[in-house]
């Protein structure tokens, strides 16, 4: 009882019983690294060999360098654990308020059912509702993501007291009711069966109404809001729209429930809206004058709360007694509860969950990736660590307006000019002009002086839906590396904005994703050149017997096996490893070459919105984990390009070899053996590929565009170096 009076709101363990040896394990990679540039310097061939030499030198010197960055974030990790009991004790009585944002763009491609379940979901909450407040951002303006709105407003008076009585985990009631069984409690099962029939009734209201594509007269006349689209033109140009649906009205039981705003931001075609970036900055100015809470969680719509005690959990780090005055932020872990077994998209981001962004909080905290992170308000408006650094938990607005006038003031915050000659998007609020917006606006936080918190519990926090095509993951990547390039080369970049204000190796572990789009050109010059090679018979590499074929063979054993093993260990199949690796081969020679020269020829910022609709074709194809090629797009193209190519080198090979006797064979396996190895295992990661260019019939094949145009373009790249 001692402790719990004493001790810290959470606790920090720092490293592992692994970190020793891992340190040393990576010393004698980077020796090999250096030993295998010492032989590109020192080795290379005389005639037209030597400019192939020499890219692959260039190749391995970036590698090389790129694999001492990712050394930052797996040098010191740290775990954190919390102590909410603690929390209950000295504050239950002083807890802050809580704004809540949820953000949607799109009614179409973000149902709005998806988007009130997430909404329920962070009301329920194991938390006093009186201090939380739920925002929902609706940058489409739809008049079908309000109704549906008010549908879930009239019964959270339902579902919140049966999530507190019966304390339900998910508070999601679509994702809840979809997995739970009935319970053997006869109170419970007759009060399980009153709430799933009235979410069901809810359901089909808002589908009708959904597939109908507009909102009834009749049922316009249930709610006084539906008169803000009487001037309504487009999603593109219309008025501020605020409504405030609960102003802490009563739930069944008589207990308050958490005060429900919805907001869409005014649009004019004539101004740049900023993208979600320019929702936020109107949430945090609209909130504001409604609730003003200290703290600001901020969630994408398809991302539901899975735990009832996350608040409380972030909590425990803003409120810690000796750490907490330094945290800026709380990230919890992007996750996602539609994945397969074997994560046949590798769409978990599992290392990067897993281990990166420990690395990352060991080193002054993690990146704010945009989802499921706790902010304090003060300092999205710009406040400095040193600026004072005590915290005022009672930020909340006391004085009492009418509802009618925190209307009219909150549409004066969301109007399209108000921002026009401020700091807004530049020191103030969420950073503009990144398709990142939310990793330059954390930088800008650590550049302050801040740290962030990493929490990984294990009841993951937040559950999304992850890509189910090869293409959306392709196009999400290319998003993110491409404005994580756009930070690379902005004022706040952390290879020079950064140096002085924030750890070095924090700004190493962000240079990992600048550098994701410049890492494409060596991979792919690895990925297609020795195969090249492979079928004209030069060698790139030394020979199995020199002692120069140390390194080699030592890099390419040992960092496949810590990688598969680090895998594993981070709760991870051996398929889904294999599935990592090829779908890691398909972003460094896709999505991130395309980020890097869309950068170079300065193509216009484009924001582009996951579609969360799958229809029931491609839900089953992905349930067996069959991948899904069916789009056509230079990105899908430059991936069967590149795959064809390492097939048309290994049949060249195979064919080589049947006219070869024993010993051209033995000499050929000492001269090219790396070159074998590369190319057997890029054809065997793209098996799955291959399969749907020349066998599968189904709806998932490679479309006979991207067919045609790929075996063209690779069949001349063969033909090409072949008479080189």
């Amino acid at each position: 009882m001692e402790d719990e009076r004493n001790g810290g709101l959470f606790e920090t363990e720092v490293g592992g019983k692994w970190r020793r040896a891992y340190r040393v394990f990576a010393t004698t990679v980077l020796v090999s690294i250096i030993w295998i540039w010492v032989y590109r310097a020192t080795q290379a061939p005389a005639g037209y060999r030597r400019w192939v030499w020499i890219g692959m030198f260039a190749a391995e010197l970036w590698l090389g360098l790129y694999w001492l960055l990712t050394q930052s974030v797996r040098w010191n990790p740290t775990y954190r654990r919390t102590f909410k009991q603690r929390l209950s004790q000295r504050y239950e009585n002083e807890l802050p308020a809580v704004d809540i944002f949820v953000c949607t763009a799109d009614a179409v491609i973000e149902p709005p059912m998806m988007v009130i379940s997430t909404v329920l979901s962070v009301m329920a909450y194991d938390y006093p509702p009186e201090k939380l407040a739920v925002y929902l951002s609706d940058d489409g303006g739809s008049e079908l993501t309000f109704y549906a709105l008010t549908q879930a407003a009239v019964f959270s008076k339902h579902w919140l007291p049966y999530c507190r009585n019966y304390k339900v985990e998910p508070t999601s009631p679509a994702s809840y009711f979809k997995s739970a069984s009935h319970p053997s409690d006869s109170t419970h099962r007759q009060d399980f069966t009153v709430v799933q029939r009235l979410f069901e009734e809810m359901k089909n209201r808002i589908e009708n109404v959904t597939k109908n594509g507009r909102v009834p007269e009749e049922l316009r006349l249930e709610h006084q809001g539906f008169a803000e689209w009487d001037s309504f033109t487009s999603s593109r140009d219309h008025e501020a729209i605020v409504q405030i649906l609960l102003d802490h009205n009563q739930d069944t039981e008589g207990h308050s429930l958490p005060k429900l705003v919805y907001m869409a931001r005014e649009k004019r075609p004539d101004h740049f809206h900023n993208f979600k970036a320019g929702a936020m900055n109107a949430l945090i100015r609209v909130s504001s004058v409604i609730s003003n809470a200290p703290i600001i969680l901020n969630v994408d719509c398809d991302m539901y709360s899975n735990s009832r005690d996350t608040v409380r959990d972030a909590l425990c780090f803003f409120m810690d007694e000796e750490k907490g005055h330094e945290i800026a932020f709380v990230q919890y872990p992007q996750c996602f509860d539609n994945l397969t077994k074997n994560d046949v998209y590798s769409g978990c981001l599992r290392i990067i969950r897993e281990v990166d962004f420990h690395g990352f909080d060991g080193l002054g905290g993690p990146l704010y990736v945009g989802t499921g992170c706790f902010h304090r308000r003060e300092i999205l408006l710009g406040k400095s660590f040193g600026d004072g650094s005590r915290i005022d938990w009672k930020m909340e607005n006391n004085h009492k307006e009418t509802t009618e006038n925190l209307i009219e003031k909150s549409k004066d915050l969301a109007c399209c000019t108000y921002e026009i000659d401020t700091e807004w998007g530049n020191e103030i609020g969420l950073k503009y002009g990144c398709p990142v917006e939310d990793v330059i606006t954390g930088l800008s936080i650590h550049c302050r002086g801040w740290k962030s918190v990493f929490y990984n519990p294990k009841r993951e926090a937040f559950l999304g839906v992850a890509a189910t095509t090869v293409d959306q993951i392709l196009v999400q990547h290319k998003r993110w590396s491409e404005g994580d390039l756009l930070i690379l080369l902005s004022k706040y970049s952390p290879a020079w904005y950064g140096i002085g204000r924030a750890d070095p190796g924090l700004l190493m572990g962000y240079m990992i994703y600048c550098l994701w789009s410049p890492s494409s050109l060596p991979t792919l010059y690895y990925t297609i050149v020795p195969s090249l090679c492979l079928v004209n018979g030069v060698s790139l590499f030394p020979l199995v017997s020199s002692v120069w074929f140390i390194p080699f063979a030592y890099i390419i054993v040992s960092i496949t096996t810590f990688d598969y093993l680090e895998f594993l260990g981070s709760g991870g199949t051996t398929r889904g490893w294999w599935n990592d690796r090829r779908i890691w081969l398909y972003k460094r020679t896709s999505s991130y070459l395309f980020a890097l020269l869309d950068t170079i020829l300065g193509s216009d910022l484009s924001f582009v919105i996951s579609s969360k609709v799958t229809d029931n074709d491609l839900r089953e194809r992905y349930e067996k984990e069959m991948m899904e090629f069916g789009g056509s797009s230079p990105l899908s193209t430059m991936v069967v390009t590149v795959s064809m190519v390492n097939l048309v080198c290994f049949l060249g090979f195979v064919m080589k070899l049947v006219s070869m006797d024993t010993e051209t064979l033995k000499a050929y396996y000492e001269t090219m053996a790396v070159h074998i190895m590369l190319c057997v295992v890029f054809v065997v990661l793209n098996v799955p590929l291959y399969l749907a260019l020349f066998v599968r019939t189904d709806k998932g094949k490679v479309p006979s565009s991207v067919t045609v145009k790929s075996v063209s373009f690779s069949l001349f790249i063969c033909t090409l170096f072949y008479f080189m």
